[in-house]
């Protein structure tokens, strides 16, 4: 074998990392995970909002044209390649204009308003991957679609507040704003960028107070602050229906009882969102301390080619809702818990038996694992300790021959032999 050979047979041998920025999942961290994905998909079901499966990429024209060319998100974050028939296609970096998209081509628009949708999964952005802020980030998501009803601001709002305190969050506050409407944003647009180009910004920062002011005001350079702190702002500018919305939203939060802050200086980063904007902030996170956040977005629909519909979501970060939990020190109950029971077989014959038992009780609905590669008692029963079991079913040759069973509740250790069935084994842990 020649040197290069050498060299390149051991090259193959070792181990591969995830991409950079792309987090792993693993057991036991992943039941974490889990639990708090679909609690925020159970919220919002219990509202009303029906699921819809999104594709992982979409034309790239949809994001061009629905979150903003301007965007920090299209400009300079979005994993967009030509595929195999050179079309230009973009791996989805958030979901709300797919939402639309799909609402649009399947003519959810054409019935009963408003159309209620939920979704959850990756979205993909190229950011400087740091703790909280990833290049596959996991969301849950709602969108109200052909409504513009305060209520439904009031009910989306609501709903994410629920579903962070459905899993034992506290330590985050709800930021609050309204970024006007049509008849009042050009006004306050053009005295911002008149504002801020008698600023010294730098020449990137010129062009973009030039093209879209607003996201000048997202910029999180200490130095621009600073420069911003005398900036006009939109809440000084509203038109009387876009103040009217949002003081009955803050009307209906302060009713339902959910706590906010008006912080007129918030600006989302996506060029669709108008009137009532939100965001979830937990300080435990560091730098990255947004956990969600959402708003209402006139126009957009008719952007990509629908009707003019309004609508109102959120996205939730699944990533830095579990960071924040761990950062509060919120256990949640029950995830160190694999199987609810656990089969321990001692020789060939129980371990058929066994085999035949614990697929009984998967059938019944019940979650159950047992011991493989014929261990002994003491090893065993480790593992029914690490799938957080709460019954161990032991079963050997002298049960087999009793036709009997012993059935171990693990909390309380007490023990009870009953019948080798499952009727007896179910009943036995109940």
């Amino acid at each position: 074998m020649t040197a290069s050979q050498n060299t390149s047979t051991t090259a193959k041998r070792q181990p591969l990392s995830a991409p950079k920025g792309v987090p792993d999942y693993v057991p036991p961290a992943s039941a974490t995970f889990i639990r708090v994905r679909d609690e925020f998909a159970r919220q919002a079901r219990l509202a009303g909002y029906q699921h819809i499966e999104l594709p992982i990429f979409e034309d790239t024209n949809l994001f061009a044209r629905g979150v903003g060319e301007s965007t920090d998100i299209v400009s300079k974050e979005m994993y967009t390649f030509a595929d195999r028939g050179d079309r230009s296609v973009t791996l989805r970096p958030e979901g709300t204009a797919g939402v639309m998209r799909a609402v649009i081509e399947h003519n959810l628009d054409r019935g009963y308003l408003p159309v209620k949708l939920n979704y959850y999964g990756p979205f993909f952005r190229y950011e400087r991957p740091q703790a909280g802020r990833y290049r596959q980030l996991q969301q849950v998501g709602v969108e109200a679609i052909g409504v513009d009803d305060p209520l439904l601001d009031v009910e989306v709002i609501a709903l994410a507040d629920r579903c962070y305190r459905s899993v034992g969050l506290n330590g985050f506050r709800l930021e609050l704003t309204s970024l006007g409407d049509a008849t009042c944003r050009p006004q306050y647009r053009e005295k911002l960028q008149e504002f801020l180009l008698k600023l010294p910004l730098d020449e990137e920062t010129r062009h973009r107070a030039e093209i879209n002011p607003l996201r000048v005001l997202d910029d999180k350079r200490p130095e621009v602050q600073e420069l911003l702190a005398e900036a006009p702002l939109m809440l000084d500018h509203l038109s009387p229906e876009s103040q009217a919305h949002f003081e009955t939203v803050t009307g209906g939060l302060d009713e339902l009882g959910v706590p906010y802050v008006v912080n007129p200086r918030m600006v989302r980063g996506l060029d669709y969102y108008t009137k009532t904007t939100f965001e979830f902030v937990h300080d435990g996170l560091g730098a990255q301390s947004g956990i969600g956040g959402g708003g209402r977005y006139d126009g957009l629909m008719a952007q990509i080619g629908g009707q003019d519909l309004s609508g109102i979501g959120f996205g939730l970060g699944v990533d830095r809702t579990v960071l924040a939990l761990e950062a509060e020190q919120v256990q949640l109950e029950g995830v160190d818990r694999r199987v609810d029971v656990f089969g321990v077989a001692i020789g060939e014959a129980a371990g058929k038996r066994m085999s035949s038992l614990i697929d009984a009780l998967r059938a019944s609905g019940i979650a159950a694992d047992m011991s493989y590669g014929g261990r002994g008692l003491k090893g065993a029963m480790k593992g029914a300790d690490r799938a957080g079991a709460r019954y161990a079913l032991v079963l050997g040759e002298r049960e087999l021959e009793s036709g009997q069973i012993a059935v171990k509740d693990l909390a309380n250790h007490s023990q009870v032999d009953v019948a080798l069935n499952i009727e007896a084994v179910i009943g036995a842990m109940r």
